[in-house]
């Protein structure tokens, strides 16, 4: 009998949206367990021992770090969500690891404390976006019509400027359609839509507006 999955997960972290993501297009069984990150209870610590989410426990054993559930998963799960040639499949390993410097760029970007270092990460995340706009196929789908890990990293990348676009044009994603088509593809996909609760928006409003960023004032003079 298999193991039982438990998600040790937080509403706004986008690495738990992959998982959850890759579990749901394999139609594997899980249980989703929300946590506090500024608050950790203690029994997370002792299975995390970076303290971040998420983490699988497969029965006892807890796995961490985002790359190496989606791997583990890949091995031990059905409908295989990397390209069976080996090739691919590393390039594929590649745009996700990719994936994880935007994220880090967008935490930069919502984070950033005044109007210059704002305006350097709005460009950082112009050029990687111009980047991966020359790869993508968005036909539907990250490399065709196959659903692929890399779109389980990139669709809650996208799901950042749901909100950001509501505060201002930032011409991060414009001029890219090839993107565009992804990005309304990547919404409309029930995994992906899924990975998140209803008040998803809202938390990351408060989230946004609890950085005390320049982004946060935006926010605030949108909002006004």
């Amino acid at each position: 009998m298999a193991a039982p999955l438990k998600l040790i997960s937080h509403k706004l972290c986008p690495y738990v949206q992959r998982a959850v993501i890759a579990l749901t297009e394999k139609g594997v069984a899980f249980e989703r367990v929300d946590i506090d990150l500024a608050n950790k209870p203690d029994w997370f610590l002792a299975i995390s021992p970076l303290g971040k989410t998420p983490v699988l426990q497969v029965g006892d054993i807890p796995i961490f770090e985002s790359a190496v559930i989606l791997e583990y998963l890949e091995e031990t799960q059905p409908n295989p969500l990397h390209p069976a040639d080996p090739l691919r499949r590393a390039e594929h390993r590649g745009w996700i690891e990719f994936g994880s410097t935007v994220l880090a760029d967008i935490a930069g970007f919502y984070a950033a404390p005044d109007e210059a270092t704002f305006t350097a990460k709005t460009s950082q995340l112009e050029q990687r976006f111009a980047r991966l706009e020359a790869r993508v196929a968005a036909a539907p789908w990250f490399d065709g019509e196959h659903f692929s890990l890399v779109d389980a990293v990139f669709g809650p990348a996208f799901r950042y400027f749901d909100v950001f676009d509501a505060i201002g044009d930032f011409g991060i994603l414009s001029d890219k359609p090839t993107l565009a088509r992804w990005r309304k593809s990547l919404a409309a996909r029930p995994s992906v839509r899924s990975a998140v609760s209803a008040d998803y928006p809202a938390l990351l409003r408060a989230f946004i507006e609890r950085r005390n960023s320049w982004l946060s004032a935006l926010q605030a003079r949108a909002a006004a």
